[in-house]
Parts: structure tokens; C-alpha cells; sequence
């Protein structure tokens, strides 16, 4: 790409960056929680239909997707589940095509007096936007169509089809961006700016979530030695699952780009519910775990330890060998993915593409790391031969208090992201309807 495009392109960025922070603060202003995207995404689909996008928004038919590899299953009912994605044909087809993929929905936000300020009613403060949402991960859906729009005003558009999905249920099943798959929707690779500090993800995690339902034998709590308290029964499986996570986290099962952590699995107790009556004994409880799996490792060979740890300790226990737990999965069943150990010819240009447009963007070589968590990339990576890009701003208190994005991070990002998408897909000068 010729240093002339570079400065056009980046210039175009700052021209445009205050729009992109109202853009940013009025998504954030959506409270997008699973369930509640749909406002969201009718703001996006109004934004795209704008730009003169092919607009394709469609709810989610969980049967449709069943059956398909990468599928996680769901509790309850699967309505507004809506997915958006805007199509920009290239006019020549020259160039590579690229999918631009982020999510719309935002985890809960917990109790309010916990925030410093209402957490959908965002604040640009001190160089950082403030809200709900705002990194993880609106300001990479704002990035993704604000480095579009800069090409736009080059007068220049992408040389190969460009796809822009905003999915829903990044956050607990990836089961949006799988959708978009079953749709037909694949190109020659795809960039998602979720916000991991200007770094390439070269390595995710997969996560297994999964539900432990026990059942006692309610009494009064003056009889409670003749009852069983399902609430204290939960404490020795839970013990017995960390001893697993420990296990799986030995040195001697940590793949390559995990070798140097010691923790890089995590369990985590992330809600637990029982009994009916604060003076009877408890006969029932609930408790969720989310565990993490390293890239290769299996999930049916993870499930069936967990499942054999959990009964194992359950029957050592006096009250649960005579009524043991069910166990009942929900939610991802994510397997992990490594970009690093993508070696086609397509990983390698998409790669050296972002690291040049990063390089221009910030002045400094692009840093790959592996992260701890998951993303949809892995639906690219491992189901539709796609390698998938993983690199946006810096955030912090994502699924925390506080949450907030920084906007000259944010800047740097589009930056990039408008020299990746002219460097991979080509450009082609836009002809007026005349032309």
C-alpha cells in the first residue's frame, strides 16, 4: 500500500472521530443484555442501511444450527435472538474478501451502586468512555465500521466482498456468529476487535459451562442432623473440581503457546442458588461452573472427567451417594483455537497485513499473545478454514464495575483497521450511479 493511501486513510480517521464517539456512546447507551439486543441491532441495521449496505437481519432458529460442529446448547427459549449482517459487494472482485465481526450483546451489569456512574448512561472522561459494554465489545463494532467509512471518504471502497456481522451470544454460546456460518456467510479471513490492548490473539481457550443440581431431604432446621443441607453438599464437589483444575493445569499438559502460564485454566463458581425457607434445612440447590479447556484438548474427554470427578466425590459424601447429582451442560462448549498453529499460505498474509497496518498505526512491531478467554474466532478458525484475526483497543473492567475503553486506543485501531482492510481486500475507486 502506497504511503500517499496510508495518510489519506488515517486522516480520514480523525476527521471522522468524533462521530465515532457519539456512535460509540449512543450503541453503549443500548442495554444489550442476552435477550435484550434487539434495540441494538436495529441501531446497527439503520447504521448499515445508511452506508448503503445489503442488510440482512434475521432471528436465530436453534434448529437450524443443531446439529452443526461448535454448537452449544441453550436452557429456556431462544426468542429475539437476532443477528444483523451488512453486505458490501466489491464492483471488480479483485481483491480478498474479509468478514468483520463483532457482538452486540454485553453481560449483566450488576448492582448500580457498585458503578460510578449508571452503567448505560455512558461518559467520555479523562480520555476513556464509560459503560456497559463500551470495550467488550462496542468500540470494535464501532471501529469496524468507522475504518469502512474512511475508505469511503477516500472515495475508495474494499476490492473484495466485505461481510459486517453484528451477532448476539458471544457472551455464553457463540451460537450468533455459528449462525452467520450456517448462513452462508465466509470469506478469506476475518478480523474481530475484541479488546485486548492492541495485541493478535494467538491462542484461545475453550470454555465449558455446566450446571450441578442436588436434592436433599427437607426438615426443620431443629431436626437439621436428620436432614440433609443441599447447600453444604455443594462444598465438597466443589473442592474436588478445583483439585481437577489444578491437575489439568500441570506443566506437563499446557500446549506451546501456554507453556509459560501456570494458571491458565480457570474454574469458576459463578452462581449458586437453593433452598426456600431461611429456617429449613435446604433440599435442593443449584450451582454453575464455567471451566476452561486448552486448544486441542477434547470437550468429551473434559466432560467425562468432570463428570467422574463430581460422582466420584458425591459418593463419598454421606447424603449425596443416595442421591446423586445431575449434571447439566448449558451454555458454551467452546473448544479452544490457535491462530499459531494456522501455517496456510492465507494465515501468513493476513497475519503480515495486520502487523504492517499496525506498525503504521502505532510506530511499533505487532505483539501476539495468548489469552485466557474465548471468542467466535474459533467458529472461523476451526469450522470454516478462515483465519481469524483477533486484535482491538485497550479496555479494562470488562464484565466488571467501571467498565471503559480507551479512545485513543480505540483511534489507533480503526487506523489499522481501515489500512488492513485496504491492504487485504484491494481497493477500487467508487463510481457514482452514473459511472
Amino acid at each position: 500500500m502506497q504511503d500517499d493511501l496510508k495518510t489519506r486513510l488515517c486522516d480520514a480517521v480523525d476527521a471522522a472521530f468524533d462521530r465515532q464517539i457519539d456512535f460509540l456512546s449512543e450503541l453503549t447507551a443500548h442495554p444489550s443484555t442476552r435477550g435484550n439486543e434487539q434495540s441494538a441491532q436495529e441501531f446497527m441495521a439503520r447504521a448499515l442501511t445508511d452506508r448503503g449496505y445489503d442488510v440482512d437481519r434475521w432471528q436465530i432458529d436453534v434448529e437450524e444450527i443443531r446439529h452443526l460442529p461448535g454448537f452449544s446448547p441453550v436452557l429456556g427459549p431462544y426468542e429475539d435472538a437476532v443477528n444483523v449482517v451488512g453486505t458490501r459487494r466489491a464492483r471488480t472482485g479483485t481483491g480478498r474478501s474479509l468478514i468483520l465481526n463483532g457482538h452486540i450483546d454485553v453481560v449483566p451489569e450488576g448492582p448500580l451502586d457498585m458503578w460510578d456512574s449508571p452503567p448505560f448512561e455512558p461518559r467520555v472522561e479523562g480520555g476513556w468512555l464509560y459503560g456497559r459494554g463500551g470495550g467488550d465489545m462496542k468500540a470494535g463494532l464501532a471501529a469496524n465500521l468507522f475504518a469502512l467509512d474512511a475508505l469511503t471518504a477516500c472515495g475508495l471502497a474494499p476490492a473484495g466482498d466485505v461481510f459486517y456481522q453484528s451477532v448476539v451470544e458471544e457472551e455464553c454460546t457463540g451460537n450468533g456468529a455459528l449462525a452467520c456460518l450456517a448462513r452462508g456467510y465466509t470469506a478469506d479471513a476475518a478480523l474481530i476487535p475484541e479488546p485486548f490492548s492492541e495485541r493478535l490473539v494467538s491462542a484461545q481457550l475453550g470454555v465449558i459451562w455446566f450446571q450441578v443440581h442436588l436434592k436433599g431431604l427437607p426438615t426443620h432446621v431443629a431436626y437439621a442432623g436428620s436432614g440433609a443441607n443441599a447447600i453444604e453438599a455443594a462444598i465438597p464437589l466443589i473442592r474436588a473440581l478445583h483439585e481437577m483444575e489444578h491437575r489439568w493445569n500441570a506443566a506437563e499438559n499446557r500446549p506451546g503457546d501456554y507453556a509459560h502460564m501456570e494458571h491458565a485454566l480457570n474454574l469458576n463458581i459463578g452462581r449458586i442458588e437453593g433452598g426456600d425457607w431461611t429456617s429449613s434445612v435446604p433440599a435442593w440447590a443449584v450451582f454453575d461452573v464455567r471451566m476452561a479447556i486448552f486448544p486441542g484438548q477434547s470437550i468429551e474427554a473434559a466432560k467425562t472427567e468432570i463428570e467422574q470427578v463430581i460422582l466420584d466425590a458425591a459418593r463419598e459424601n454421606d447424603f449425596l451417594r443416595n442421591s446423586l447429582p445431575d449434571i447439566v451442560y448449558h451454555g458454551f462448549h467452546a473448544e479452544g483455537y490457535a491462530l499459531s498453529q494456522d501455517s496456510s499460505a492465507r494465515a501468513g498474509a493476513a497475519i503480515a497485513a495486520l502487523e504492517t497496518a499496525h506498525h503504521a498505526a502505532t510506530g511499533e512491531a505487532l505483539v501476539r499473545e495468548a489469552i485466557t478467554a474465548t471468542t467466535d474466532a474459533r467458529f472461523f478458525g476451526l469450522y470454516a478454514d478462515t483465519p481469524a484475526l483477533v486484535y482491538g483497543p485497550r479496555a479494562e473492567a470488562i464484565h466488571g464495575f467501571n467498565e471503559r475503553v480507551e479512545l485513543d486506543s480505540v483511534r489507533r485501531v480503526t487506523k489499522a483497521t481501515a489500512m488492513f482492510i485496504a491492504d487485504w481486500c484491494g481497493v477500487e475507486e467508487i463510481q457514482d450511479a452514473t459511472g
